[in-house]
């Protein structure tokens, strides 16, 4: 059967921009001893000085789990998603291929890189999805306060690892029963993952491949 995300144009898209993504450098952040990066990785005030410096760099999930993505999308029949962390748009374009397969819906995303922004909604137009997506353009933590849905069926957190629980903690009231929560690197996060797998908290949660959180709010 073919689908929006193994068809034209999107299938040769993601191929052509997961090699740009291989191939990507970052001088700045090359000149950062291992050390000050993993700082800075679980620093919930330099954020946004450290994911300048990567502006250079993809940052893209990996193939696997941006299939992952889409299965999930598609076999929970999503129709609202918000993903934290458009970056160039990988992880937006196989999430927007889902909502089209599944008939329509709405996706925000929120990217506070301007340079970024503009490549995402370039890829979004080629891949012929940009009518399914909104990127909002700023700090998350302000983007994703205001105007969602009321009702929200998938959560992708792939930004700034060291603030997953505070974008949580904006959607978790409109997370519907059974809504799936993917965090990418959430070993970056040991603060989210205390709290999305603790007793109590509403969620079954549980680590999925390498790189993976994957949970599901049960509510409370």
């Amino acid at each position: 059967m073919t689908t929006t995300l193994t068809s034209t144009p999107l299938a040769p898209l993601l191929d052509r921009l997961f090699r740009q993504a291989d191939a990507a450098t970052s001088p700045a952040i090359a000149s950062i001893s291992r050390e000050e990066r993993e700082r800075l990785m679980h620093s919930k005030t330099e954020y946004l000085n450290f994911y300048g410096l990567l502006k250079d760099l993809w940052l893209p999930v990996s193939r696997e789990t941006g299939a992952l993505l889409y299965m999930l999308a598609r076999s929970s029949n999503a129709r609202n998603i918000v993903e934290f962390g458009t970056s160039f748009g990988i992880s937006t374009l196989h999430l927007a291929a889902a909502l089209r397969d599944n008939g329509g819906g709405h996706l925000i995303s929120s990217e506070f890189e301007p340079t970024k922004v503009v490549q995402a909604r370039a890829h979004l137009n080629e891949g012929g999805v940009a009518d399914l997506v909104e990127i909002r353009e700023g700090d998350a933590l302000k983007t994703l306060a205001i105007d969602l849905p009321e009702s929200v069926d998938l959560l992708l957190l792939d930004g700034a690892k060291a603030l997953y629980t505070d974008i949580l903690m904006l959607v978790e009231s409109r997370l519907r029963p059974g809504a799936l929560i993917i965090a990418d690197n959430a070993d970056y996060s040991p603060d989210y993952l205390a709290y999305i797998r603790s007793p109590g908290s509403g969620y079954l949660s549980l680590p999925f491949g390498e790189d993976v959180e994957l949970s599901v709010w049960l509510g409370r």
